[in-house]
């Protein structure tokens, strides 16, 4: 659509300006190097994309990063399980996070705002508490290769964003949910009328949002190599702000998932962009 065009256009033109300016900007590193680093945010960014389409919000995924990242993490050191069930583990974190915002927001009637923004708090205090304010360390290296690994030429992190990306995509243009998805968020009163059914679906948004923040959870551990209590601060709002840039209305029914990735895309250009050109990290958030 008409938005997609306009963020892509506003990419280009950071690409022209930045390719310009630094001479390692446009080198097959930096770009796979960028793809990297927005990887994380933009796996939060996709499924953000199913629950603000529906009209909601989920602020908590940024402390789902943290705690469930530090569950994977300790699930290894800790517990001594494989590495497999370890990421289960994180990732059922993830999952059940939805479960609760799901059912405390569609069957209870909370605002999201609110909902989410205390799950968030709780679970970033869980995380403190859980590890002591302090990281879990020396992760198995077969672990880090999530975060830090090649396929090819290809990191790791994007190949994983890439799958998920097509997943929510197809979910969200060639199914009847998809379609269900964006008549509860344009009118949830008529879409209950024809037969959609609106808590369930909108149960199901949060659990994805949630699910998929314990991906990003078990990637962004497998990155730095450790379970962190501090990590992910902020990520909820750069996934929000991905998402309203790529042309979603905070209102619900509407955006596009190709949207999202141009609207991360943009952020992440941005940031590598400025931190090329020695951009002083304070003017960098001006």
């Amino acid at each position: 659509g008409a938005r997609e065009t306009g963020v892509l256009f506003a990419l280009i033109l950071l690409f022209v300006i930045f390719s310009m300016s630094s001479p390692f900007f446009l080198t097959r590193e930096n770009i796979l190097n960028i793809t990297r680093q927005v990887s994380v945010v933009s796996l939060l960014s996709v499924a953000m994309t199913l629950v603000i389409i529906t009209g909601g919000i989920d602020l908590s995924v940024s402390s789902v990063v943290a705690f469930a990242g530090i569950i994977t993490a300790s699930g290894m050191k800790d517990m001594g399980l494989s590495i497999p069930a370890a990421i289960l583990l994180g990732l059922m974190v993830g999952a059940v996070t939805g479960v609760v915002n799901g059912i405390l927001i569609a069957v209870l009637n909370m605002p999201a705002f609110i909902t989410t923004m205390g799950t968030m708090t709780m679970l970033r205090g869980l995380g403190y508490i859980y590890t002591g304010a302090h990281p879990i360390y020396d992760l198995p290296k077969e672990f880090k290769a999530l975060g830090q690994g090649y396929i090819g030429i290809i990191p790791v992190p994007t190949i994983i964003f890439i799958i998920a990306a097509i997943i929510i995509h197809v979910l969200l243009s060639k199914t009847v949910y998809g379609r269900h998805l964006y008549a509860v968020g344009g009118n949830p009163d008529a879409a209950r009328f024809a037969g959609v059914r609106v808590t369930a679906v909108k149960i199901s948004v949060y659990v994805i949002s949630g699910f998929v923040a314990g991906i990003a959870a078990v990637v962004q551990a497998a990155r730095v190599g450790a379970g962190m209590p501090t990590i992910g601060e902020g990520f909820e709002l750069e996934a929000v702000a991905a998402v309203v840039i790529g042309g979603a209305a905070m209102s619900g029914g509407t955006g596009t998932i190709l949207g999202t990735i141009l609207g991360s895309l943009v952020l992440g250009v941005l940031s590598n962009g400025l931190s090329l050109l020695d951009v002083d990290s304070y003017v960098m958030q001006v």
